[in-house]
C-alpha cells in the first residue's frame, strides 16, 4: 500500500480540501456582505438619508443595494453556470466593495476560471452568458426604476452631473416616460440608476479584447485575428480619452491585461453557425449600451 492509500492520510486530505473550500465560500461570503453594506450605505444618500447622521436610514439604500447586487451577481452566475455545464473548475462570485467616497459602492464582481477551455463553442457560451444574465435583471430594473424618477426643470447655471445615455436607455426612458421638453431632465432614483449602471457594466465588459467577456466573444468568432481588433480598438479608446478621462483608465487597464487571448485547447475545432449568428446579436447589444461619455459636469 502507497503511503497516498492510507485511511488516516486520506481521511487528513480530504479533512484539509473539505477545510479549503470551507474558507474560500467563507471569503466569498464575507465579501459580498461587505459589498451589500458599501451599496446599502451609498444607496442611502441617493435615497436622501444620511447614514452618518441618522443610521436608520440606512434601509433607504435596500432598493440600490439589492437592484445591483442582482445584477451584478446575475452576469456572474451566468459565467459560473456554463462553466459548471462545461465542467470548467471556476469560482463562486467575488463581490469587490468600494467605501466611500466611490459613489456605486462597489467595484465589481468577478469570478476566477482555473482552466482553458475546452474549445472555441465553450469559450463562446461563457463569453455571452454574463451580458445576457446580467442585461436580464437590468432591463427591467431600468423600466421599474423610471417609472418612479421625476421630470424637473433643469436650472440655468446649475453645477451638475449629467448621466450619459446609450441608444437602449434612451429606448427605455422614451417608452416608460415620453419625450422631455427642452430644459427639463429625467431625475433617476436609485433603481433607475443602478439599471443605467448595469448597461454601462454590459458595454465594459462587451469590448473586444483580451480576457473581458467581449474578447472571449471575439476570439471565439476571429481567433488569433482578434488580437488585431483589441489593438485598434485602444486607439479609439484613446480618442475617446479626450471627451470623457475615464477611457484613459480603461485603456490603461487594457494594455495591463494584455491584448493577446489564450486559445482553447481544442482550439482547431470551429465556432459552429448558431453561434456566429448570436455573435452578431451580442456586437448590436454592445452597439445599443455603449456610451461614448458616461458622464459630465455641466
Amino acid at each position: 500500500m502507497r503511503l497516498s492509500e492510507l485511511p488516516g492520510i486520506r481521511n487528513i486530505r480530504d479533512y484539509i480540501r473539505r477545510k479549503n473550500i470551507t474558507q474560500k465560500k467563507s471569503f466569498n461570503l464575507t465579501l459580498f456582505v461587505l459589498t451589500f453594506i458599501s451599496t446599502l450605505f451609498m444607496g442611502s444618500y441617493f435615497e436622501g438619508g444620511d447614514p452618518i447622521k441618522n443610521p436608520l436610514s440606512i434601509f433607504l439604500g435596500l432598493p440600490y443595494s439589492f437592484t445591483l447586487l442582482a445584477i451584478l451577481g446575475a452576469h456572474e452566475t451566468g459565467h459560473y453556470l456554463v462553466c459548471r455545464r462545461y465542467n470548467i473548475p471556476a469560482t463562486l462570485p467575488y463581490f469587490i466593495p468600494a467605501p466611500p467616497p466611490f459613489i456605486l459602492g462597489t467595484f465589481g464582481a468577478v469570478i476566477k476560471i482555473k482552466s482553458r477551455l475546452p474549445h472555441r463553442n465553450a469559450l463562446f457560451d461563457v463569453g455571452i452568458a454574463g451580458p445576457l444574465a446580467g442585461l436580464a435583471v437590468a432591463i427591467p430594473a431600468c423600466f421599474l426604476g423610471l417609472m418612479f424618477s421625476p421630470v424637473q426643470v433643469v436650472g440655468v447655471g446649475e453645477q451638475g452631473l449629467k448621466l450619459g445615455d446609450s441608444l437602449l436607455f434612451s429606448l427605455i426612458s422614451y417608452l416608460v416616460i415620453g419625450h422631455v421638453p427642452k430644459n427639463y431632465d429625467v431625475v433617476l432614483n436609485s433603481v433607475a440608476f443602478a439599471g443605467w449602471f448595469g448597461l454601462l457594466v454590459t458595454a465594459f465588459n462587451l469590448l473586444p479584447v483580451g480576457q473581458l467577456d467581449g474578447g472571449h466573444i471575439i476570439y471565439s468568432i476571429l481567433g488569433k485575428k482578434a488580437e488585431i481588433l483589441g489593438k485598434a480598438l485602444l486607439v479609439v479608446l484613446l480618442i475617446l480619452g479626450f471627451f470623457w478621462p475615464g477611457w484613459f483608465f480603461w485603456s490603461l487597464l487594457l494594455i495591463i491585461l494584455g491584448f493577446r487571448h489564450p486559445p482553447p485547447v481544442y482550439d482547431f475545432i470551429p465556432l459552429d453557425r448558431k453561434r456566429k449568428i448570436l455573435g452578431a446579436f451580442i456586437l448590436l447589444i454592445f452597439i445599443l449600451t455603449f456610451i461614448p461619455v458616461p458622464i459630465e459636469v455641466y
